[in-house]
């Protein structure tokens, strides 16, 4: 009954973001396209943090070299090709990802921490002290990607409803890439690391390279949300990627829950939610909004995973402890 009841929720919430732009006014279409790509850029960064036990501070520097590929691919008087500059901007986040793993994943706990935070740093600043895309003052993208084929458009990505059925498919797409991935083998021993890692080395699971394949993915994703938030803004600065940014897509997680591929989405619509709702309504919403914060990660230590599940029921464990991963190897 109670994989029913999700599958019917899934279907009930599948077809509410379908309908949301026909039934709204524009700007909550764009303000719903924002709210997903955060969600997709949360995710991405759980995977790292709540199925790989590893606190990342520099995601926002994979979000924001995504958004910076796409910058410097697109010409001052004409769009970027999507089939080019979409690759370019996943490749550089990928890369980043790839070398920041491999050095800051020999550390471990809080230095792990300190030194994701520094190379987050040195991104932050090698762009706002340079010259590089405009250096401190950022700089405009003035065409959205063109999506065509041999001059044949095939979507108008300037069409804010063009634009918000483009990233829902992201979405989906990068939800079924997650749940593939914590399902598999190699999600089963990213958990065994994740739970007790000297159990998990004496069973013979490669440690650093399953965590850094996690790094690099979960790196790669989070250029995804830049590259798309720098297509719908028109616009890049420094500060995406700074690690202020990074600290919010963790409060995201945080309300989302640690343990869910979709929790994170959940948290990016309650914060930007509350967020919008709090602007309208007084000066000092950025005092309320750390205090609701706290009620909730203190109220649902396991996020709004603990809703649903009271909701719905408890559903299969997708990330698997080390005893299960170990019997399950043993068989």
């Amino acid at each position: 009954m109670a994989a029913y009841r999700t599958i019917i929720a899934v279907a009930v919430l599948l077809a509410v973001a379908l309908a949301l732009p026909f039934t709204v006014p524009t700007y909550y279409v764009q303000f719903a396209s924002k709210v997903l790509i955060m969600g997709i850029l949360a995710m991405a960064l759980n995977l790292v943090v709540g199925f790989g036990g590893l606190v990342s501070l520099c995601h926002a520097a994979f979000f924001g070299l995504g958004g910076y590929a796409l910058a410097l691919a697109t010409p001052k008087y004409d769009p970027a090709s999507f089939f080019v500059s979409f690759p370019f901007a996943v490749g550089s986040a990928a890369l980043a990802a790839l070398i920041i793993g491999a050095l800051a994943l020999r550390t471990r706990g809080v230095y792990f921490i300190m030194v994701t935070l520094a190379f987050g740093e040195m991104l932050f600043f090698l762009f706002h002290d340079t010259a590089i895309a405009g250096g401190s003052d950022g700089t405009f993208i003035n065409y959205k990607p063109e999506v065509a084929i041999a001059g044949t458009m095939l979507l108008d990505l300037d069409r804010p409803l063009v634009f918000y059925f483009a990233v829902l498919t992201c979405l989906l797409a990068t939800i079924a890439l997650l749940t593939m991935l914590v399902r598999s083998p190699f999600g089963h021993a990213l958990a065994a690391a994740r739970d007790n890692e000297r159990r998990a080395r004496s069973l013979g699971f490669p440690i650093f390279r399953l965590r850094l394949t996690a790094f690099v993915i979960s790196g790669a994703i989070a250029g995804v949300a830049g590259y798309l938030a720098a297509a719908q803004f028109g616009y890049v600065a420094p500060q995406m990627l700074g690690w202020h940014l990074s600290a919010t897509v963790l409060v995201m997680v945080l309300i989302g829950g640690l343990r869910s591929v979709a929790g994170p989405l959940i948290g990016a619509f309650v914060l930007l939610g509350l967020e919008e709702v709090l602007k309208t309504a007084t000066e000092y919403w950025k005092l309320i909004e750390g205090l609701v914060v706290i009620a909730i990660v203190l109220a649902l230590p396991d996020g709004m995973r603990h809703l649903l599940i009271a909701a719905f029921g408890p559903a299969n464990d997708d990330t698997p402890t080390v005893t299960s991963v170990a019997e399950a190897k043993h068989v």
